[in-house]
């Protein structure tokens, strides 16, 4: 692997660490304020702007084992939270004070999205977990993620409780960034 490369590669674990992360910490601090601040929305539009480069980078680093199957589901993925990008302005501009209230406003279009993130989640997680060139608890978590928010979108709970899917989704995403940082075994290269 050239140098280029070895640097693009930690750009992709950096982003694929910090985005997911900055998206959980977002969506704790929702909850501890019981809504929407101009502070949080900002945080949560720079993880979500960031979302659609890591997942498209991710895919990358597992060319061409991965396939078409993968780059479908990291596009779904991208384009996903490319739309999601667009609901933390709207929030800001509209000055939108919590989740529900977003999507009263969005419904359908924001549960199309969502539906799109779910598909190109499951694809992409499926398929990476299959060529295992992560380690496989990375696609694991982002798989249950992806499903813990399917089912909390099927079953009358309370919103806020996709966080649960959204901090396990990101922690199999962080997982796969800090496995190109830090390679399992001492001078291995990360895939």
């Amino acid at each position: 692997m050239d140098a280029f490369t070895r640097q693009l590669y930690k750009v992709i674990g950096l982003s694929a660490i910090a985005a997911p992360l900055a998206h959980t910490i977002t969506d704790i601090w929702e909850v501890l304020a019981g809504g929407y601040s101009v502070p949080l929305l900002i945080v949560n539009y720079i993880a979500f702007v960031v979302l659609p480069f890591t997942v498209i980078g991710l895919y990358a680093v597992q060319r061409p084992a991965i396939r078409m199957a993968g780059l479908v589901g990291a596009l779904l993925y991208a384009w996903s939270f490319i739309y999601f990008s667009h609901t933390a302005l709207y929030a800001l501009e509209q000055q939108i004070p919590d989740y529900d209230t977003l999507w009263q406003h969005l419904g359908m279009v924001y549960t199309f999205h969502g539906m799109l993130m779910i598909a190109g989640g499951l694809l992409f997680g499926v398929v990476t977990c299959y060529l295992g060139l992560f380690p496989r608890w990375t696609s694991l978590c982002f798989i249950a993620g992806i499903l813990a928010n399917l089912v909390f979108g099927l079953i009358n709970v309370p919103d806020i409780t996709q966080i649960i899917g959204s901090t396990v989704r990101n922690l199999g995403l962080m997982g796969m960034g800090a496995s190109l940082l830090w390679p399992e075994k001492p001078g291995h290269t990360p895939l």
